[in-house]
């Protein structure tokens, strides 16, 4: 469980943008629940004549008449409400689009070094949109439009019945009191309630996200307990929230109805004072209805706003975060990159880390060169590989591609030009087309059918019966581990980058097929920049020079003949 801290300052641009940008629909939305109000005052007008003139007298036609004007009030009042409806569901769908995107694309350039929620609490954190969408919507809206109306009523109700406004004076502050006693509790309540929220998501995500592990590994009863401890902290934290929301509900509620009996038991005797008609009391018993009513909705709307401002606490925390990339400007993006490599005292430790994974790494890999990285366990390879795309800038030191600091490159345009093959082959959902191209459409099809035999994977592709349009399952379930190797290895030669980054390329395959991808991929790199990382040494008749690392640290550079007789006292990464 977590505790969110409340927002302080003014409302952030990713907020307060869109909202500005559909003023005019919330500026309607405003109009037509004023109007809704007004019309809400000519009802009880309406049965207090009837009651006053047209009872007594029996005038049918005054009534016919009344009741004519009445309908199309009536009528007005049915279409401001479906309009009234319509523009808050059209704001709230384009405040919650505009918000989606760009908390979307920030997600998308998180600074990793700065470390991250979990998947699931990240998940969880996006869905808290809603919230701040549903905040905006016709209730709370309706609401704030309400209050000022409270004014009117009462003054309509002391023009008819005199002192009986009292009545409702009198209990108006024992509602808004018991609104205000409540927020301090509720402050906190939603702060905790949207921690265990996240927390429930977070291990409900892993849980999914990893079921087969989950199940090989028989971690079931460790996640089911897990799951039972945030489930007990959710509901506990939401039950006590909804409590203390509902004592000032019903209190308001409990408000409403002793205006109601208040006016009709002191107009009792106002009439016999002959100081107030029948239809009098009629119309203030519904008017004091109507005056309480919006107080009443007051606990609701602070429960909103509780809950509104925590999630926006939350997701405005993540929006505060530094992108990756240049901070100021859009960083440079060359048309083309040469490949040329430069590592300069380089250290680098990983978010909430100990130790350094880098230390001091100097070395430079010239244009087309072929650069094997190997080392035992935890020596520092994949994370040299991790530098290079830019997931993460060095702790110090300064890292350069093409003579420019990485860190004045665009991340899209540097990753638009290195073809990286990492430990983790992870599939997206969708076609094994759409796996490989990744959206690029300057890349047509005989340059995917290239690169995927150049990976192995057209053969098997090929075979099925929809091809490359074939739909693959969440990370590319029911593919075999060399398969899903093979396609993200396409993916990673797919328009021939000039830069190429590939971590264990055989690991998932035999020795047959590594041999005859071996065959390819030398004809692949032939001209571009290759950093290899392997523990297999027949894999290392690919470079022209090899990298021995050690505990972060670069402990022998030369070719394959002088690295060979240490790779037997590597073992496996």
């Amino acid at each position: 469980m977590m505790d969110v801290e409340e927002p302080k300052g003014r409302i952030a641009e990713w907020l307060s943008g869109p909202l500005l940008q559909n003023r005019s629909l919330y500026i309607k939305v405003g109009v037509a629940a004023a109007m809704i109000n007004f019309f809400s005052l000519i009802v009880a007008l309406f049965t207090m004549t009837v009651y006053d003139r047209v009872v007594p007298n029996n005038a049918t036609d005054s009534l016919i008449g009344l009741t004519i004007g009445l309908a199309f009030v009536l009528a007005f009042d049915f279409v401001l409400k479906l309009l009234r409806s319509y523009f808050v569901d059209v704001a709230g769908a384009r405040v919650d689009r505009d918000i989606g995107r760009t908390v979307f694309a920030r997600i998308l350039a998180m600074r990793l070094d700065l470390g991250r929620r979990s998947t699931g609490g990240l998940a969880g954190l996006v869905r808290e949109i809603e919230t701040l969408r549903d905040f905006f919507a016709s209730a709370t809206l309706t609401t704030l439009v309400d209050l000022p109306f409270v004014v009117i009523t009462l003054f309509a109700i002391a023009m008819i019945g005199g002192n009986l406004v009292l009545v409702p004076l009198v209990l108006i502050p024992l509602v808004v009191i018991s609104a205000l006693v409540s927020q301090p509790i509720m402050k906190r309540l939603a702060s905790r309630t949207l921690g265990e929220a996240l927390g429930k998501q977070a291990v409900l995500v892993e849980t999914i996200g990893s079921l087969e592990t989950v199940k090989s590994s028989n971690a079931g009863r460790m996640l089911e307990r897990r799951w039972d401890a945030a489930m007990k902290g959710h509901s506990q934290a939401a039950l006590r929230q909804r409590i203390t929301s509902n004592v000032s509900i019903n209190i308001a509620g409990s408000a409403q109805t002793m205006a109601y009996t208040g006016i009709v038991v002191f107009g009792v005797f106002a009439i016999a004072n002959q100081s107030l008609t029948m239809g009098g009391l009629i119309a203030c018993s519904i008017l004091a209805g109507r005056a309480v009513a919006p107080l009443g909705a007051i606990a609701g709307l602070l429960t909103r706003i509780n809950a509104a401002r925590t999630a926006y606490r939350q997701i405005d925390e993540l929006m505060q975060r530094p992108s990756e990339g240049p901070q100021s400007g859009r960083g440079l993006a060359p048309k083309s990159v040469e490949g040329g490599i430069e590592f300069r005292e380089v250290d680098f430790r990983y978010p909430g880390a100990a130790e350094l994974a880098l230390r001091g790494i100097s070395m430079r890999i010239e244009p087309g060169e072929h650069v094997g990285l190997v080392g035992p366990v935890g020596s520092g390879k994949s994370t040299i590989a991790k530098l290079l795309i830019g997931l993460y800038p060095p702790t110090s030191g300064v890292l350069m591609v093409d003579g420019n600091d990485i860190r004045q490159l665009s991340p899209d345009s540097l990753r638009a030009k290195v073809g990286a093959l990492l430990q983790d082959n992870v599939l997206l959902t969708g076609s094994i087309r759409e796996n490989i191209l990744l959206g690029r459409d300057d890349v047509d099809d005989e340059e995917m059918i290239r690169a995927s035999k150049a990976a192995l994977a057209h053969d098997f592709i090929a075979s099925m019966p929809s091809g490359y349009d074939v739909e693959l399952a969440d990370r590319g379930e029911g593919l075999s581990g060399g398969q899903r190797q093979a396609i993200a290895m396409a993916r990673a030669l797919v328009g021939r980058p000039p830069v190429l980054i590939f971590d264990e390329p055989t690991s998932a395959v035999d020795t047959e097929t590594e041999s005859r991808l071996m065959t390819n991929l030398r004809e692949e790199f032939a001209g571009r920049t290759l950093i290899l990382i392997t523990h297999r040494p027949s894999l290392l008749g690919l470079v022209d020079r090899v990298v021995l690392m050690s505990r972060g640290r670069i402990v022998m550079d030369g070719t394959p003949d002088n690295i060979t007789r240490n790779v037997t006292r590597i073992g496996k990464r």
